[in-house]
């Protein structure tokens, strides 16, 4: 079927073309919600712009990361390409030495600054949404670790799990998928450390623009008592599991009998047509012939009681989730094992099996530090410092922003209202290779002519309707 017979390859004359002519849509995105002009206005590291300016860093690892770039390296491909430069109306861009130098310039004030400049831009996007939108702002908090072999690298220790390198905070969006902030830290440093002063600068952030209501998720790390009265002071209302410690435990052991109800889970999915019949669960015959010992869950049921931790003043809503666990090894079953789960918030109106749904929707944001490691490969350290690498990652992660800011900047209008919204939340939930694939990997031909650049595209996929809706709103 690959009938590649008698081929001939030639260089073209006349005919200047690029892989990623979607790049261009995004400088106009960038400059259309006032991202370029805020970080230039709000970040001072160069003494004299000549020839470049503090934006063309920012973006140039931004865009190295949209083109699928996974290192500072491939940075000098688009370098070496004229008619990517000329897609950007550009002479050239800072090579891969030049941008390692921007990012080893940056101390913790600098970074925040990039950071407030990143915010003005998100409010600029953020105030054209509907009303609807600010409806709720899910802030969840959670940190990862950033594995290094280098042994050189200022700031990196060893981390709980043995391994070398750094562990940032992040602090996200739930709605859009946003990165709201990007702390880095040491190696060994707990997940909780700094995550309370970021939390409050989330929490600003999202009532200046005018979110109607404030939640807060975390794992156990992030349940810092010291701050719950405050944040409930405030008006937001949080979602955070809590440590199983023995006092909990024994409460939860005391319970009554009528205290405990059944938690019920939706189904993954909902069958459209018919039910399939499911494959043979090979990993499951192979467990039992070898005898290997596996935890299986029987059960999970839970109740509620009030909680006043020690470092708070008011009482808070806390939610056990008791877990039936069996212990098995092949045909037989050794014991069974009780476990509890706590979940503590200031939430007393819904229902308790509804907090520990809220709370369990965090984990999604486990989805979303995949994509910035994996896909956009902005949790990496390829400089020589905390700080340095801090830069690195939080203009890295720009490129994910974009995506969402891409997303949000389409128009829902007309009669096609309900499809342009379906259209939106699609973009939104995209992996960042499938939005990639989608709006970035466009081939274009680069066409000037006079005081125009005209990007002409040279195939069709099934996502240029989309792609050509925002070439509008954008006045392309």
């Amino acid at each position: 079927m690959f009938a590649a017979a008698n081929m001939h390859v030639e260089l073209a004359d006349k005919v200047r073309g690029i892989g990623t002519g979607g790049i261009g849509l995004v400088h106009r995105l960038a400059q259309e919600i006032g991202l370029i002009a805020a970080i230039d206005r709000g970040l001072h590291l160069l003494k004299i712009h000549m020839p470049y300016h503090e934006s063309d860093h920012v973006l140039n690892l931004a865009y190295n990361a949209l083109c699928d770039g996974t290192r500072l390296e491939d940075i000098k491909l688009r370098r070496n390409d004229e008619v990517f430069l000329d897609a950007l109306s550009t002479e050239r861009i800072p090579d891969p030495t030049t941008a390692g130098d921007f990012c080893r310039r940056f101390q913790e004030g600098d970074i925040r600054a990039l950071m407030r400049a990143a915010d003005e831009a998100r409010l600029n996007v953020w105030a054209k949404q509907s009303k609807k939108f600010f409806d709720r702002a899910t802030i969840d908090l959670d940190g990862t670790l950033v594995v290094t072999t280098g042994e050189c690298k200022a700031g990196m220790d060893i981390s709980y799990k043995g391994t070398w390198g750094y562990h940032p905070l992040l602090v996200t969006l739930a709605e859009t998928g946003e990165v709201l902030r990007l702390i880095n830290r040491s190696g060994n440093r707990p997940s909780h450390e700094g995550a309370a002063a970021e939390a409050d600068q989330a929490i600003a952030l999202c009532r200046r623009a005018g979110f109607r209501k404030i939640v807060l998720r975390g794992d156990t790390a992030f349940s810092q008592s010291e701050k719950l009265d405050a944040w409930d002071a405030d008006g937001v209302r949080f979602y955070f599991g809590y440590k199983a410690m023995p006092n909990l435990d024994e409460i939860a052991d005391n319970l009554p009998k009528t205290a405990w109800q059944k938690l019920l889970r939706e189904p993954r999915y909902e069958v459209q047509t018919e039910a399939r019949q499911k494959p043979v669960k090979v990993k499951q015959r192979i467990i039992r012939r070898r005898e290997f010992e596996v935890l299986r869950l029987r059960g999970e049921d839970y109740a509620e009681f009030e909680y006043t931790p020690v470092a708070c003043q008011q009482s808070c809503r806390m939610i056990v989730l008791r877990k039936n666990i069996s212990h098995e090894k092949g045909e037989s079953r050794l014991f069974d094992e009780i476990r509890y789960f706590f979940y503590i918030t200031n939430d007393w109106a819904i229902d308790a099996e509804d907090v520990v749904f809220e709370a369990n929707d965090r984990c999604d944001q486990e989805n979303l530090i995949a994509q910035l490691a994996g896909g956009v490969r902005a949790l990496s350290a390829p400089v020589d410092n905390l700080y340095s690498n801090w830069a690195y990652m939080v203009m890295t992660s720009l490129a994910w922003n974009l995506k969402s800011w891409w997303a949000l900047w389409l128009p829902e209008e007309g009669r096609w209202r309900e499809e342009h919204q379906a259209q939106k939340q699609e973009v939104l939930r995209m992996e960042f290779k499938t939005f990639l694939n989608a709006f970035i990997r466009i081939p274009c031909q680069i066409v000037r002519m006079g005081r125009r650049l005209i990007y002409r595209v040279l195939n069709y996929n099934p996502h240029l309707l989309v792609f050509f809706r925002l070439c509008r709103e954008l006045r392309c």
